[in-house]
């Protein structure tokens, strides 16, 4: 017959414990990860240009900031287009859908409002089987209610001037992105105004973002090179 258990020899100090408990003190626990900081500060690039820190990690995200980002946007087309690719960039990086752009023109006929307002079943699932886009089904769904909103917005004067009805009297002036906000009382009136006119994922928060990206404010941090560049805002 087998023997007695062995007898479990404690250490001095420590507390009782059952056969093959594992003793918390003898794991090793594994160093807390510090939380990423975002840098918050502008960036003097070797061109001697000043530039967000968000600008300097991807050359796409630099050529974009300096040719595009915070220039007006004031043709139906073209807003139609971002606020469509600020919907699809919920939840993901903006550098994701400026690789995908050209795959998203080509995928939404150039984002003609008239042509995606009349795509049926089978442009969803068109979409859908395209890899070069955002394969969001509420997404498409959106884009495509949305393209169909913007058609009937045109007996209210258009998406644009709709759009730029909103343009506060004043802009920010970030010194660091700290000081960039992320909603005004501009952007929570669009959104209820778009929602309340047919439109879908317009909240507020994206919404800044396209007055950001379209100059209907001038977010450019003071130092930044780009600063006034618009022409709406003084620099």
């Amino acid at each position: 017959m087998p023997g007695p258990p062995p007898i479990l020899q404690l250490k001095p100090g420590h507390p009782e414990k059952m056969k093959g408990e594992i003793d918390p003190s003898s794991m090793a626990v594994p160093p807390s990860r510090p939380a990423k900081i975002k840098p918050i500060h502008a960036v003097k690039c070797e061109d001697g240009l000043v530039r967000p820190p968000w600008a300097v990690t991807d050359l796409l995200l630099r050529n974009y900031y300096d040719t595009e980002w915070g220039v007006p946007v004031r043709d139906e087309r073209g807003l139609f287009e971002r606020l469509s690719l600020e919907a699809f960039q919920s939840g993901l990086s903006w550098v994701t859908i400026l690789r995908k752009r050209e795959a998203f023109r080509r995928a939404f006929k150039q984002f003609d409002p008239d042509i995606v307002a009349a795509f049926d079943e089978a442009d969803i699932e068109r979409l859908m089987a395209d890899p070069g886009i955002v394969r969001n089904r509420a997404k498409v769904l959106a884009t495509i209610q949305n393209a169909q909103a913007t058609v009937r917005l045109r007996d209210q004067g258009g998406l644009a001037a709709f759009i730029w009805s909103f343009q506060p009297s004043t802009t920010p002036a970030p010194k660091t992105m700290a000081d960039v906000p992320t909603t005004s009382a501009e952007s929570l009136m669009l959104s209820k105004a778009l929602r309340e006119n047919g439109f879908t994922f317009v909240g507020p928060t994206t919404l800044y973002a396209l007055m950001e990206a379209t100059g209907i404010v001038d977010t450019h941090l003071i130092e930044s090179h780009r600063r006034g560049s618009s022409g709406v805002w003084a620099s």
